[in-house]
């Protein structure tokens, strides 16, 4: 559930390219104003309004017909790095080669250090260029506002903070089983020789099994919920998160099948037949789990291709 790693962003940006530069020409359209390229004020006014409706709208400024920034500091600059002279980034470069509206490929801001997108249009006067009203947009902040991913992502502190406890007090019951194995290993060797001997071990396996289950959980839960990047709207992620679940829960009821096997083959009040019935259930869950996965990689790849043609 972290932040879109750049990968994903790029995913994304491919996906609804066409849906992106749509978005941007037609708010480059609209806030084009030849007041605005003298005007400070109606500058900073015009950027309030811009983030209000857009909240991925990072910065606006104007630029002369010779790239240069007209109103050095404008609206969104805050403490980032302004830069006056913009005749060798990419909008002002594209804009030369094209006079209607500009949005410019991915690039890395030298202002905010992420991936960027800049758009804006040309504003002449009688057929004169006076210059360019360009604004920056964050390509993350983007495509979370077309995805509907904006609401969410305000309540992701909250959602990792759960998860942390969660995994906090399942990495507690991991102590607990460890140190019950802990305790059951040092009575192997204080106890003496008895006639249960060979089954003492049998405890401590199931401890640490146990054990072993409960923390591939724990590991699962932190990794997919708090450290690493969760895209809901693919089913990949959801299909690698129930695969992961799912692979812990095999383990542990795999283990336990055998112990149990072993004990019936010991005749220590083992049920063969329940040991076999169990073996068959993992077996079970394995094929249920590989057709998952191999069905589920088939629609996402169907439902991919689809998005190209409509693309």
């Amino acid at each position: 559930m972290g932040d879109l790693s750049y990968l994903s962003i790029i995913e994304r940006y491919h996906e609804h390219r066409g849906a992106i530069r749509e978005l941007l020409a037609s708010i480059a359209v609209g806030v084009a104003d030849a007041p605005l390229l003298n005007d400070a004020d109606a500058l900073a006014h015009a950027y309030g309004t811009l983030r209000n409706l857009y909240p991925f709208v990072e910065r606006l400024y104007a630029l002369d017909a010779q790239g240069r920034r007209i109103n050095v500091g404008a609206a969104g600059g805050g403490r980032l790095a302004v830069r006056s002279d913009c005749s060798q980034r990419p909008f002002y470069l594209q804009a030369r080669e094209d006079d209607g509206v500009v949005v410019t490929e991915p690039y890395l801001s030298s202002a905010s250090r992420g991936l960027c997108l800049s758009a804006g249009v040309a504003v002449r006067v009688d057929g004169v260029l006076l210059g360019y009203v360009v604004f920056d947009t964050g390509l993350g902040r983007i495509v979370e506002f077309l995805m509907g991913d904006t609401l969410r992502r305000r309540f992701q502190g909250g959602f990792r903070l759960v998860y942390t406890l969660i995994v906090t007090g399942l990495m507690a019951v991991v102590g607990v089983l460890l140190f019950s194995s802990a305790q059951e290993f040092y009575a192997l060797f204080s106890a003496g020789l008895g006639a249960d001997l060979h089954l003492r071990p049998f405890g401590i396996i199931i401890f640490l099994t146990l054990g072993l289950a409960v923390f591939d959980l724990a590991k699962t839960i932190l990794e997919e919920e708090v450290l690493m990047h969760k895209d809901v709207y693919r089913h990949s992620a959801t299909r690698r998160t129930i695969t992961r679940f799912m692979s812990a829960i095999l383990i542990a009821v795999s283990i336990e099948a055998l112990l149990l096997l072993f004990k019936a083959a010991l005749g220590e009040g083992g049920d063969f037949v329940s040991a076999v019935w169990m073996l068959l259930a993992a077996v079970a869950l394995l094929a249920g789990l590989g057709l998952y996965v191999y069905l589920g990689a088939r629609a996402e790849a169907v439902l991919l291709g689809a998005r190209r043609r409509v693309g």
